[in-house]
């Protein structure tokens, strides 16, 4: 059983890895298979095409970071520093897969989704579930600014998928540009669409 499992991680593993530094579209299944060190039958045995195979990478990335984004998003933790925290650990994340593969790679849920939602449906719903969820951190966020209030009175709601399109916006222009320096302006840029009270740092 742990081989299956292990087999199968590896898999995911590797559809991760490789689209998020490539692309979806210039990813095959041999390619997935080569990286992960297994068979094509074994491939097929746990998913029927790669588009399956790409909806549960991102559910598993997504799974991946989840512990991250609870200690980040801690209700325990001033809001404020909750969203600089957030700031610094997506520019972490870009620093490091930039010294890997020598480029900003962007947001892996944006990139595919954005990539595919024109032509896989399964991979735009699964892309939206995974914004959705990162917009309730936000809101949660938000919502607690607002009340002690540390930025600009409004619906929490609306905010947060304000900020989760700043975000992922300024992840593509860094993609694009190949430049880790703007996704530095992130944080300044997210306390003056709020209209944060103060400037803080990240713990």
């Amino acid at each position: 059983m742990k081989q299956v499992v292990d087999t199968r991680q590896r898999l995911l593993n590797a559809a991760n890895e490789l689209i998020w530094t490539q692309s979806y579209g210039s990813v095959s299944v041999d390619d997935i298979c080569a990286k992960a060190e297994v068979n094509k039958g074994s491939f097929y045995h746990f998913f029927p095409s790669k588009a399956e195979l790409a909806v549960a990478a991102i559910e598993d990335c997504w799974q991946h970071h989840r512990e991250k984004h609870d200690r980040v998003f801690s209700p325990q933790v001033p809001p404020l520093e909750r969203l600089a925290a957030l700031c610094e650990g997506i520019y972490e994340s870009q620093k490091e897969k930039r010294r890997i593969t020598g480029k900003v790679c962007g947001c892996p849920f944006g990139s595919i989704g954005s990539e595919q939602s024109t032509l896989d449906e399964a991979i735009r719903r699964k892309s939206i579930e995974i914004f959705d969820r990162m917009s309730k951190y936000l809101e949660a966020t938000l919502r607690d600014a607002v009340r002690e209030g540390v930025i600009v009175a409004g619906d929490p709601a609306m905010l947060a998928h304000e900020v989760h399109a700043l975000i992922e916006g300024t992840l593509l222009h860094a993609k694009v540009k190949n430049d880790l320096e703007i996704v530095r302006q992130l944080k300044p840029a997210i306390f003056r669409l709020l209209g944060a009270t103060e400037i803080v740092e990240s713990r």
